[in-house]
Formats: structure tokens, sequence, C-alpha cells
């Protein structure tokens, strides 16, 4: 580990992703050589939009993730009077979303490969009662061996053990559980479901309830029945309907969460 990092401690390479807050940039750490992903926000961007609470559990959740498979991890956070840094894992493989837009779907051995490792993500983080509320292929992203690492942990809620609740409305529109779309309390089980809705769209190319019409696109979510394509396996069939429930009492995990070794 560096003492005091400083921006001045980085070459700074070219800008690989923008997002709402500022940029993230691929950077040289001057004295190691090694290469990272540093997120550069702007702090009165998120004093402006409020986001302050999100950013500090980023921050919280990044820090768990070094180190452990499937998330990316936190190396340093520094500051300066206007800007916030974390220097993160450059994971090189580009976005799930890139993928599944260049190749419409995948075959199922390698929609369920990277399934099984999401899964071992989520159940980690929920056995440190987090659960990460914003699954979706963009922040997905494969390394240089094709694993998956999640990314992307401003919608994270912490303290939420096994049955606990939450009711704050967020998330992607065409991801979120029927809980949350009808503003009802709601449990990790958030994560099962929208785990559901990245494995359908492996495999069939788009969200289960996908409609250009956000209005009919909720209606979906909420009342139409899942249907699958008769070329899914009868395996990956039963997974789909589990995590595809409506009912989260009734949703694969929502009960008895994957348990993962710390």
């Amino acid at each position: 580990m560096f003492t005091r990092v400083k921006p001045s401690d980085f070459h700074n390479l070219n800008v690989i992703g923008k997002g709402s807050f500022g940029t993230v940039v691929l950077a040289r750490h001057r004295q190691s050589g090694s290469m990272y992903a540093v997120k550069v926000l702007q702090k009165q961007v998120i004093l402006r939009k409020k986001e302050q609470s999100h950013v500090m559990v980023e921050r919280s959740v990044l820090l768990k993730g070094l180190q452990r498979p499937f998330l990316v991890g936190l190396h340093f956070s520094f500051q300066t009077s206007h800007t916030l840094f974390f220097v993160l894992d450059y994971i090189n493989g580009g976005e799930l979303f890139y993928h599944l837009q260049r190749e419409g779907a995948f075959p199922e051995p390698r929609a369920t490969f990277y399934s099984a490792e999401m899964a071992s993500a989520l159940g980690y983080l929920h056995s440190l009662n987090i659960v990460y509320r914003d699954l979706k292929p963009e922040n997905i992203l494969l390394d240089s061996g094709g694993h998956v690492v999640l990314t992307d942990f401003g919608l994270c809620k912490e303290g939420v053990s096994v049955g606990g609740t939450m009711q704050t409305f967020c998330g992607t529109p065409e991801y979120l559980a029927p809980a949350v779309l009808l503003g009802h309390t709601y449990s990790g089980a958030v994560d099962w479901w929208e785990l559901g809705n990245v494995l359908y769209e492996m495999l069939h190319g788009l969200s289960p309830f996908y409609s250009r019409s956000k209005a009919e696109m909720f209606e979906n979510i909420l009342h139409t029945p899942l249907q699958l394509h008769r070329s899914v396996s009868q395996s990956a069939r039963s997974l789909l309907q589990g995590l595809l429930e409506k009912d989260c009492t009734k949703r694969l995990g929502g009960e008895h969460d994957l348990a993962v070794q710390g």
C-alpha cells in the first residue's frame, strides 16, 4: 500500500467511462506501474444532486470487495477541495451489456456460468447484510479471464439482514421487482429477481417484460406471465421461474439466501 496518495501519483491515459457525477479514467500508478480505473467524482455535482449518502455507501461496499472474486475492489480513495477519487481494479473485458449487444444472446452454458458467478457475488454481499439493488448488464464487467465482476455500488443498502426490509424506490426501470414498483417494502430477494432478469436477457436477448412503453413494461412486470423460449432447458426454465416469481415470499432465495463462505 502507498501512503498519502494524491492525483499526481497517477498518469492518466484515457477516459473509459462517464457517469452522472464524473468520469472513470484509465491510469497508471507512477511508482508501481500498476493500472487502475480511477473514478473521478465532482463534489459540487454530488451535493447538488444530494447523493452524498450513495457515494459513502459505494465507498464502504467497495472496500469490502477488495481481493474478493466477482466484485470490483477499491485500492485507494482520496480527495482534493473539489473532487473525490476512487482508485479501483481495472477490469479490461468490457461490460456484459456490450457483449450482449454485439452477440444478441449467449449459449446456455455461458449464461449459466456468468449467472453462477453473479449469484456468488450477491450471496457474499447478502452475507454482509448488503443488498445490491442494481444488477443489470451495464454494471457487470468481464475480466481478462472471462469472469464477471460487479461494479457500481451506489444503490446498495447496508445493514439489511436476511428477512430485513427496505422501501426506497430505486433501480433501473426494466429490472424493477414488482414490490419495488408498487412502493411496498421489499427484501434482499429483489437481487434474485434482478439476477433472473439478467439470466433471461442473456438467453433471449431482451429482458423478460421489456416494452418500449414504460407504462406497458410496468404492467408486464406486475401482471404478465413469464414466457420462455422452447430452446431453454428444463433446469434453466425451473431456475428462471423461481427467480422471476412475482410474489417475493415464494421467490427462489426469498426465504433462504445463498450461503457463501466469507
